[in-house]
C-alpha cells in the first residue's frame, strides 16, 4: 500500500472512530426519558427514585460484567468485527427496550439497558486505543481523543434535547409507548451507522486481531493498575455532579429549570474538550489532569461552603430565576472533568504495547463507576455535603497524574 493510501486510510478510519464517539453518548443519554417513564410507573413508592436510575444503573453495570471480554474480543477479532459486534448489540438493546412497552416489563427495560451497555462499553474498548495509536501515543493521541470527546459531548447535549423535542409533554403519560418515536430514531441510526462501518475500509493497528503471546497480565503495569481505578471514581464523579445538582436544585426551581441548568454542566463539557482538543498536542494529558483536579476540587469545596448563602439570578426555561451561587461553582465543574477521560485512559495504557487491547478492556470494566459513585453520593440526605463523595473521588485522579501515572514497569516485553 502506498504512503498516500495509507494516509488516506488512516483518515477514514479516525473519522470512523470519531462518529463511534457520539454514538456513545447517544447510547448512554437516551436512558434518561426512558427511566423516567417507569419512575413514574412506580409512583406513590419510596423507591421510586430508585428505580426510575436503574436502567441508568445497568447501563454502567454492563461495563463491569463486559469489560474484559471486550477487551479480549478486541485483541482476537480486530477493531472492524468487534466496533460491527457493539452496533449490532446496541440495535437489540434499544429493540428490547421498545418491546418492553409492549409487554409492560420493566425486567425487560432494564435487560434491554444491560445490552444498550454491552454496545457502549465494547465501543469504548475501540475507540479510545484506536485514536491513541492511530496519533501515535503521547500527546497527539490525547488530542485526537478530546476530538472525539468533544463529538462525544456534543452528541450527549443534544440527546435530550432532541428526546424533549419529540416527547413534548408524553413524560407527564405512564405509558413506555411515549418514547417509542426516540427508540425508532436509535434503532434506525444503528442500522445507517452498522452499514456504513461494514462497507467502509478501516485501518488495523499491526497485530490486530492476529493471535499474541502475553508473558505478563496488564495487570503487571502499576500505572494501568492504577488508572482503572482512576477512571471508576472519574465516570462517577461525570455522572454524580449534575444528577444531584438537579436533586439540589428540584426544590426550589421546579424540575425542569433544575434541568435546565444542570445541562450546562454538559455544555462546559463540550466547550472543554473543544478547548482541551485544541491544545492537546502541546500540553501532557498528566499537566492537564493536575491542573482542571486542583480546580474541580476547590470549586467543589467552595460550593459546599457557602451554601444557600448566596443567591444569584440565571435564565432558564424562559424566565429569570434566583438560584445558589453554589449550583453554578458546581456547573463549572463540567470544564475540569471535560478533559479527564482521555487523560486519564492516555496515562494508564501508555508504554503498553500488545498489551493495549486487553489493558482497554479491564479499564472499561471500571466505568461501573458511573452507576455505583452517583448511589453512593444520593444515599447522603444533605446534597450538598454529599458532594465530599466527587471530591474524594477528584483528590485520588490527582494522586494519579501526580504519582501513579508513571509508568514503573519497563522491563515488561509490550512488542
Amino acid at each position: 500500500m502506498s504512503t498516500k493510501q495509507s494516509n488516506s486510510l488512516r483518515i477514514i478510519t479516525i473519522i470512523a472512530m470519531m462518529f463511534l464517539y457520539a454514538m456513545i453518548a447517544f447510547v448512554t443519554n437516551l436512558a434518561a426519558p426512558v427511566g423516567k417513564i417507569w419512575e413514574q410507573t412506580f409512583e406513590g413508592s419510596a423507591h421510586a427514585g430508585v428505580m426510575g436510575m436503574m436502567g441508568n444503573f445497568c447501563n454502567f453495570l454492563a461495563y463491569l460484567i463486559m469489560g474484559i471480554p471486550a477487551g479480549n474480543f478486541l485483541a482476537k477479532k480486530g477493531y472492524k468485527k468487534t466496533a460491527l459486534t457493539a452496533i449490532f448489540l446496541g440495535f437489540i438493546g434499544i429493540a428490547i427496550q421498545w418491546l418492553s412497552g409492549v409487554f409492560d416489563s420493566f425486567f425487560v427495560y432494564l435487560f434491554g439497558a444491560l445490552l444498550g451497555g454491552f454496545c457502549v462499553c465494547m465501543l469504548n474498548t475501540v475507540v479510545n486505543p484506536m485514536l491513541n495509536l492511530l496519533g501515535g501515543g503521547g500527546k497527539r493521541g490525547n488530542q485526537l481523543n478530546m476530538v472525539g470527546g468533544t463529538l462525544n459531548s456534543l452528541s450527549g447535549s443534544l440527546t435530550p434535547m432532541l428526546v424533549g423535542a419529540l416527547v413534548g409533554q408524553s413524560l407527564e403519560g405512564k405509558s413506555i409507548d411515549n418514547v417509542n418515536v426516540v427508540l425508532y430514531i436509535a434503532m434506525a441510526v444503528f442500522a445507517i451507522i452498522y452499514l456504513v462501518i461494514r462497507l467502509t475500509p478501516l485501518a488495523e493497528p499491526a497485530g490486530a486481531g492476529q493471535t499474541v503471546v502475553y508473558e505478563r497480565s496488564p495487570w503487571a503495569f502499576r500505572h494501568l493498575t492504577l488508572g482503572v481505578i482512576a477512571i471508576f471514581f472519574y465516570v462517577g464523579v461525570e455522572v454524580g455532579i449534575p444528577a444531584t445538582l438537579i436533586s439540589y436544585l428540584k426544590p426550589m426551581v421546579g424540575f425542569a429549570a433544575a434541568g435546565f441548568i444542570a445541562g450546562r454542566y454538559w455544555l462546559l463539557m463540550l466547550i472543554g474538550r473543544f478547548i482541551g482538543s485544541a491544545i492537546g498536542g502541546k500540553v501532557s494529558s498528566r499537566t492537564m489532569v493536575i491542573c482542571v483536579s486542583v480546580v474541580a476540587i476547590g470549586l467543589m469545596a467552595a460550593a459546599m461552603a457557602i451554601g444557600d448563602s448566596i443567591m444569584v439570578k440565571t435564565f432558564a426555561q424562559g424566565e429569570v430565576i434566583e438560584v445558589p451561587l453554589a449550583s453554578t461553582l458546581l456547573v463549572l465543574c463540567g470544564l475540569c472533568t471535560s478533559v479527564m477521560w482521555g487523560s486519564i485512559f492516555n496515562m494508564a495504557t501508555e508504554g503498553l504495547g500488545k498489551y493495549t487491547a486487553k489493558a482497554s478492556g479491564i479499564f472499561m470494566m471500571m466505568v461501573v463507576g458511573g452507576g455505583i459513585v452517583p448511589l453512593v453520593q444520593s444515599s447522603i440526605a444533605d446534597h450538598l455535603l454529599s458532594y465530599i463523595v466527587p471530591i474524594i473521588g477528584v483528590a485520588y485522579i490527582l494522586f494519579y497524574a501526580l504519582w501513579g501515572s508513571k509508568n514503573v514497569n519497563k522491563d515488561i516485553k509490550i512488542d
